[in-house]
Formats: structure tokens, C-alpha cells, sequence
């Protein structure tokens, strides 16, 4: 394999990947396929999470209490994913990159098949938390890994486009939810017999489908190795304090990068996990009405619900992506925190104004990729910021604290999502669509993002701390 030393070039902007060499390449690709496939496995929760839990609770798909489960279901894998991401996220700098990546794809994708399986409502949690023990692991070591293999000046933008590729992996999913949707409706699984139990449901066919990242692993384990800067401090004078926690707190540069790095992604977090990833529960709710006002009811009706839900989706992820594209192009011309900035004055706008106002079907094809430009444009500034807060033998270990640690209280999103929607803005208080009213209350978590960036340094143009 080529070497992964890294030569100055003139190059700069996108231009400045052409300076890639063959494994460099390689590397980006199996970073990128592995965040990918984990970020498909988030979206196969969150298109198939109602659909799971009415099953399992054996309730109709728009009772209450059905609702409510799946939000505790959705804090229940983000209380997971932020321990897995702490832990996952230490071992990637004590155990290194590479196999560390490796074991987070297996836990993930095991775990998303064994989901499948679930017969009641709390083994489902149950792995669903541990299913969230690997998406939490992943991102750190990707990112870290990519920064340190790839030239100074085509690091910002192999990050921006290896967290941009994670819409394909969302649009897979949604894609997914739409075919299995319509065997479903067409009585084809009926057909299928689930382990003698009887026919397997679409929800159930789409956590086995998440199965298949675990052979990425084998690629990963065949031609990948450590990042150069990781091997030399794994051997050098700072071995001791490879992810060490205690080490990154008792310096007060990185303490203060740490900190001020979560409260940065925890506002993002929130705005994604507590906000925009129950735009399907409210698609499904506007799309109930409007189709039975059409005449459509029973199996017709839940199709037709699931189908546009699905299309939703999958119009969300194609504004992510170029919102995504767009910061790592934005920032190299205003630096991370004016990027940062826009993004969440975008972010909040937009997903308010959606939230508001989404009323149709044409709603879905503008208003929906507006808010996920908006939405996923910071996860890209994440995937290029983070890594350049904290040196080789504490990146990971930082980068996984900030992205991670803040989904503790992040948990409660989805929560205070569930209790605003059914305590607040209820029926009783004159609200007949409470879902639109405490999402966007939640909006103000944006502020807590913009807060934070006067503190924070900016590290345009700057080298890897070491």
C-alpha cells in the first residue's frame, strides 16, 4: 500500500483532493461506508419505531400510548449510544482506530438483527440500547481516523463529504421502508413464515436488513492499519495517556475544548434526535387525515400513510446532504464558527417553519429538504470541528465526549417531546396537532449551539493539535 506520509501541495479548497493517494482513498471509503451504514441503521429506527412498538404492544399505530413508548424507545438507544460512544470512544485511542471501528460495526449491526426478533416490548428496548452501544462508537474513531491519515489541506473536506454520505445511508433506508411497505400492503409477507410463528411484518425484514454492515468488518480487518500519528504516540512519551479522561480534564485546554465542544453538539443533537427525527410521526399524522378524507381506509390507508412517510424521509436526507457539502465548503472560506453560526440560525428557522406549516403532500418537496439542509449542515461542521479540538492521544477519547456525552441529557429530548405534545399542547388545551406546537418550542435548543461559539477557537488553517 502507498504511504500515508503527508506532502505539502499547493492545492487548495476541493481541488486539494486530487492530492489523495491510493489508501488514502480506501481509507475515506471504508470510514465513510462504516458511518454510512451506521447512520442507515438510525434511520431504520426511526421509520420502523412506531410500527415496532404498536406491534409489539399489539395497539393501533396512532394510539397514544403508542407514541409515547416510542419516544422512551428512542431516548432509551440515545442513552446507549452516548454510553457506547464515552466507552467506544476511549478504546479507540488506548485499543486504536482501526480496531476499534471494526468491533462498533459488529456490535451495531447484531444488534439491529437481533431487534428483529423481539418478541415483547422490553427486550426491544433492550436492543435497542444495545444496538446504540455501537452507533455510538463509530463516529469518533471515523472521524479521527480520517484526520489523521489525510493531507492537512484535504482534511476539512474528505470529513464534510464522509459525514455527507451518510444521507445515502439514510435514503437507503428510507427507500427500504417504502419496497417493504408495499410488499406488505400487496400481502406478499404474509407469505413468509417467521421461524414458524406465523408472517413477518415489514418493520421486522428492515432490522434484519441492517445485518449486513457486519462485512464491511471483513475488509476493515483485511487491508486497513493505524493512522502513522496514532502509532507514534502509542509508542512515545504519551502513551500513559492514551484516552485517558482524567488527563483531558486536568489540562485546561482540553477540558475547556471539551466542554464548551459538548454543550456545541448537544444543542445539535437535540435539534435532530428531540425535533426533526419525529418529522415522520408528524407526517403520519397529517398524512392519516388527509388520505381517509380521501376515501382511502384499512390496509389502502396505512399504505398510503407509510409510502409518503417514507418519501418524507428520504426528501429530508437529500437537503442533508448538500447541506452537509454546503458547511464543508462555507468553512473554508469563513472559518468553523461563522459556518457554525449560520447553520443554526438555519437550523432552527427551518425546522420551526416546518413544523408550523407542513400541510400537504406538495409540503413534503420543499419544506422537507429546506429543514434537513438546515438540521444536518451543523452534523457536518461536527465531523470536521471536533477532531481539529484535541491532540492524537486524547482525539478520539474528546471528540466522542462532545458528540456523545451530551446525549445523557439529550435523552430527555424525545421525552420532553412525548410530555409537550401529550401534557401541554393537548387536545384539551385547543390543540388538535400538539406535535407541531412543542416541536417548535423545542427550537429554542438552538441557542445553546450559538452560545458556546464565542468561547470556542478557530481552527481554520490550523494544524492537529499534538
Amino acid at each position: 500500500m502507498a504511504s500515508t506520509t503527508h506532502s505539502t501541495s499547493p492545492r487548495t479548497g476541493w481541488a486539494s483532493l486530487l492530492d489523495l493517494n491510493g489508501y488514502q482513498w480506501f481509507v475515506f471509503i471504508v470510514a465513510a461506508l462504516g458511518w454510512l451504514a451506521d447512520c442507515m441503521d438510525q434511520q431504520l429506527f426511526v421509520l420502523a419505531r412506531v410500527s415496532a412498538v404498536a406491534d409489539l404492544l399489539q395497539l393501533p399505530a396512532n394510539h397514544p400510548d403508542v407514541k409515547l413508548y416510542a419516544t422512551y424507545a428512542t431516548s432509551v438507544f440515545l442513552m446507549g449510544w452516548a454510553i457506547g460512544g464515552l466507552g467506544f470512544g476511549v478504546l479507540g485511542d488506548r485499543w486504536g482506530r482501526v480496531k476499534t471501528m471494526l468491533l462498533t460495526i459488529l456490535v451495531y449491526s447484531i444488534f439491529t438483527g437481533l431487534s428483529a426478533t423481539s418478541t415483547g416490548y422490553w427486550d426491544f428496548l433492550t436492543y435497542r440500547f444495545l444496538t446504540g452501544l455501537g452507533v455510538g462508537g463509530e463516529f469518533a474513531v471515523g472521524v479521527a481516523l480520517i484526520a489523521e491519515v489525510m493531507p492537512s489541506n484535504a482534511r476539512p473536506f474528505t470529513l464534510g463529504l464522509m459525514q455527507a454520505s451518510t444521507a445515502i445511508g439514510n435514503i437507503a433506508a428510507g427507500g427500504l421502508f417504502i419496497w417493504l411497505g408495499s410488499l406488505e400492503h400487496a400481502k406478499v409477507l404474509e407469505q413468509l413464515n417467521w421461524f414458524g410463528y406465523g408472517p413477518i411484518s415489514a418493520w421486522r425484514l428492515m432490522f434484519l436488513c441492517g445485518v449486513a454492515p457486519a462485512l464491511l468488518a471483513l475488509v476493515i480487518r483485511r487491508r486497513l492499519r493505524e493512522p502513522e500519528k496514532w502509532r507514534e504516540a502509542a509508542t512515545g512519551a504519551k502513551a500513559k495517556s492514551l484516552g485517558d479522561l482524567s488527563a483531558m480534564f486536568a489540562d485546561a485546554r482540553w477540558r475547556r475544548h471539551a466542554l464548551l465542544g459538548l454543550a456545541l453538539t448537544f444543542s445539535g443533537v437535540v435539534g435532530l434526535w428531540g425535533i426533526a427525527f419525529f418529522t415522520p410521526d408528524l407526517m403520519q399524522s397529517i398524512f392519516r387525515k388527509t388520505f381517509a378524507a380521501q376515501g382511502f381506509e384499512g390496509a389502502d390507508l396505512t399504505w398510503q400513510v407509510k409510502l409518503w412517510t417514507g418519501i418524507g424521509a428520504m426528501m429530508i436526507q437529500v437537503g442533508a446532504f448538500f447541506g452537509m457539502f454546503a458547511f464543508s465548503w462555507l468553512t473554508h472560506y469563513t472559518g468553523r464558527r461563522p459556518a457554525f453560526a449560520l447553520a443554526f440560525i438555519i437550523a432552527a428557522g427551518s425546522t420551526a417553519f416546518v413544523f408550523l406549516n407542513m400541510k400537504t403532500q406538495s409540503d413534503v418537496f420543499w419544506m422537507l429538504p429546506v429543514m434537513g439542509f438546515g438540521q444536518l449542515a451543523v452534523f457536518g461542521g461536527y465531523a470536521i470541528y471536533l477532531p481539529e479540538l484535541f491532540p492524537t492521544h486524547l482525539r478520539s477519547t474528546g471528540t466522542s465526549f462532545c458528540y456523545n456525552v451530551g446525549r445523557f441529557v439529550a435523552a430527555i429530548g424525545p421525552f420532553a417531546l412525548g410530555k409537550l405534545t401529550n401534557n401541554v399542547f393537548n387536545v384539551d388545551a385547543g390543540y388538535s396537532e400538539g406535535m407541531r406546537q412543542a416541536g417548535t418550542t423545542m427550537c429554542l435548543v438552538f441557542l445553546i449551539g450559538l452560545l458556546a461559539l464565542p468561547f470556542l477557537p478557530e481552527t481554520k488553517g490550523q494544524p492537529l493539535p499534538e
